[in-house]
């Protein structure tokens, strides 16, 4: 039976971190082995939030990839490319705009929750109100039968799926398919602070953080407030520390809810064997992206290849839709 086509990207505005590992790409590398994965640096959609200073755009798209890669992410399973090098992207994204109805776009729940969270990035603007229609051109262009998302994200792949239909009704030929969701696991991590991991707060560690910087980080991350001596007892359930150890450090998770409950370690002893943990899980990954990043040629073979293959596909599914409404 042939694999069924899964397409997901993430934003090049940062360094990617061990929530990305945990919410995103540990998933890729599971689903390259089962689906036609396509991987995709989404940087037309990083403009949206970043137009007035893009500089760093490009930088950021490079660094992501070498992580996918040093983390798992197989380039002879998987095709990697970036978005705005299939030029593919912005045409369909035109071309589907002429159908979505404004009212589907400004319903979009997570519009005016990013136009609020992102104040200082000034983003109530025409293309960032357009996201969803961007992103349907994304997921339509390889046919994706399935895309990776979380529940939060549901209403813009349920979006991108009234567009396929409204696409298909008009000119009367199922060109593009109805992508399904893929449910990921939401991320149990907060960010070091207990506020939400992000790049914009600084409060993560990176898939490339040196061994003095994740000591520095964990030592000040916050515990259980309400244990201030070392032989008062800890509650596990509301401790930052613990939820790292139950997704880093599962085999011994039950003894350090002990050491915690029971008091027999303090904090400090607990925020050690992380920074241990941590430095052990992200070493070797650190050392193959620092191999890649001195082999420059390499990753532009990685993404010059994927753009050729990706535009095979895109090409295709464009020549498609434009036969179907006749402008071919």
């Amino acid at each position: 039976m042939e694999k069924k086509i899964v397409l997901s990207g993430m934003r090049p505005t940062g360094r990617l971190h061990i929530g990305h590992w945990v919410g995103a790409l540990s998933n890729w590398v599971s689903l390259q082995n089962e689906y036609n994965c396509f991987f995709m640096v989404a940087d037309w959609h990083a403009i949206m939030s970043e137009y007035k200073d893009p500089s760093l755009i490009k930088e950021y798209s490079l660094d992501n990839v070498a992580d996918w890669l040093s983390w798992g992410v197989n380039p002879k399973q998987a095709v990697v490319f970036v978005q705005s090098e299939v030029k593919e992207h912005i045409e369909l994204f035109m071309l589907l705009s002429f159908i979505t109805p404004l009212g589907w776009l400004s319903r979009c729940p997570t519009f005016k929750e990013q136009v609020q969270q992102l104040k200082e990035k000034e983003v109530n603007t025409y293309a960032f109100l357009g996201y969803p229609t961007l992103q349907s051109a994304d997921i339509t262009l390889y046919k994706a039968d399935c895309v990776p998302v979380g529940e939060d994200q549901l209403p813009h792949l349920e979006m991108c799926r009234e567009v396929v239909r409204r696409f298909n009704f008009l000119y009367k030929n199922k060109v593009l398919v109805e992508p399904q969701p893929l449910l990921t696991k939401e991320s149990r991590l907060l960010g070091l602070d207990c506020r939400k991991m992000s790049k914009s707060y600084g409060n993560f560690i990176a898939l490339d953080e040196d061994v003095d910087s994740i000591r520095r980080k964990v030592l000040s991350m916050i515990t259980d407030p309400a244990r201030i001596k070392k032989d008062d007892p800890g509650h596990p359930d509301i401790c930052n520390v613990f939820t790292y150890h139950s997704v880093f450090n599962p085999a011994i998770k039950d003894e350090v809810c002990d050491w915690c409950v029971n008091a027999k370690k303090g904090c400090k002893d607990c925020k050690v064997l992380l920074a241990d943990t941590l430095n052990d899980f992200i070493a070797p990954k650190r050392e193959e992206k620092t191999k890649l990043l001195k082999d420059k040629k390499y990753l532009t073979e990685v993404l010059d290849s994927g753009k050729e293959k990706a535009s095979s596909v895109a090409g295709a599914t464009l020549k498609q839709v434009k036969e179907a409404m006749k402008l071919r």
